[in-house]
């Protein structure tokens, strides 16, 4: 039997035992565990399919060999080697299928993707680099149909960002847009340099999932809200009413805040939102046996010097460093066409997987 047939019927093994389990009374009777079954009952499901071919593809395959061997009915042999042909043309096609299908999934990529924007090294310059990235991921959304919803800002004098977060709602959200965590980078005149000489400037992108209530549990006794009056810009009420919200989670430590909305209400969901999604990425890390490190290298330091990306406004061009891709297609590119980078990394992650599936 092969690796990947053994692999295949571990995995309609376990399916069949999810489908026990999600006909059991008892487990209907539990939401959350009803729930996470029945989501990887679906994830499973094309694998099972998958495999059912892939069993069939192979019994037929060996009655062909079993006819040509015996070599009794001429005719019949050559229909034999015909359809043998065909099959192994089939097999080669469903293995490919089957290992890709094999490769281990991050299960929250269907999910919708929390974007956190900070500028960093370059002062106003890089907070306006923010605020590019943010329209640059904004107008993505847009190609792809994808809706995209503001959760809290904070802005500099220069107008740019000092820091952004905001949801993007669609489809696989998430499992496009986490390679763009890391330190993007700019190399440009700003509008404020009278010598014309480049300044480098950088702002960091932190990509999250979109937490559920059943991956998530937080106890309202571990919450410290307080709520005061919104800052910067706002009028009818934003900042003349303490309807800004600043929720931390006295276990972990993390602190989020909200002062977009002009309703106390829709601020703190808008935080719950954020401190949902960042405590499930502490509870991927934790299970990674990565505690928070993995936070902080998605976000990086700020630094010039750590980068996945560079935005060259002199030469027009924009390189991925991490899979080497460049394009000199600058203003593309800032108006969201960044497909060209993603599939190149979902590629070499894939490739790696692969690797690991051999």
């Amino acid at each position: 039997m092969s690796k990947t047939l053994e692999r295949l019927e571990a995995i309609e093994e376990r399916y069949d035992e999810i489908t026990q389990r999600l006909s059991d009374p008892e487990i209907a009777r539990q939401p959350t565990e009803y729930q996470k079954l029945a989501r990887e009952e679906g994830e499973l499901k094309e694998v099972v399919s998958v495999a059912t071919a892939y069993r069939q593809g192979n019994q037929s395959r060996e009655e062909a060999r079993q006819i040509i061997e015996d070599g009794e009915d001429t005719d019949l042999v050559e229909l034999a080697q015909a359809e043998l042909s065909e099959l192994d043309v089939q097999m080669e096609e469903l293995e490919q299928r089957a290992r890709k299908l094999l490769i281990p999934r991050d299960p929250n990529d269907g999910r919708n993707a929390i974007v956190e924007i900070r500028s960093g090294a370059g002062g106003d310059e890089a907070g306006l680099f923010a605020a590019d990235l943010h329209r640059l991921y904004s107008r993505h959304a847009e190609r792809h149909g994808w809706n995209l919803e503001q959760l809290s800002s904070s802005t500099n004098p220069s107008g740019g960002f000092k820091e952004v977060i905001f949801m993007i709602n669609g489809p696989g959200a998430f499992g496009r847009l986490k390679y763009e965590s890391g330190v993007h980078r700019v190399q440009r005149v700003p509008k404020t340099e009278a010598s014309g000489r480049i300044h480098t400037s950088a702002a960091s992108v932190a990509v999250l999932a979109e937490a559920e209530d059943v991956d998530v549990e937080i106890d309202a006794e571990d919450l410290e809200i307080d709520v005061y009056r919104s800052s910067g810009p706002g009028g009818q009420s934003v900042n003349t009413t303490d309807s800004a919200v600043r929720i931390t989670h006295k276990p972990s430590g993390l602190v989020v805040s909200c002062q977009d909305e002009k309703s106390q209400l829709k601020n703190k969901n808008k935080a719950l939102k954020v401190l949902r999604a960042r405590l499930l990425d502490l509870k991927k890390a934790e299970q990674d046996a990565k505690l928070s490190q993995e936070r902080r290298e998605q976000i990086g330091s700020g630094d010039r010097s750590a980068k996945i990306r560079t935005y060259n406004y002199p030469q027009g061009r924009v390189t991925d460093h991490r899979v080497n891709v460049t394009l000199y297609q600058l203003e593309e590119v800032l108006d969201g066409a960044i497909e060209a980078f993603v599939d190149e990394l979902l590629a070499a992650e894939q490739e790696r997987l692969l690797a690991l599936v051999d």
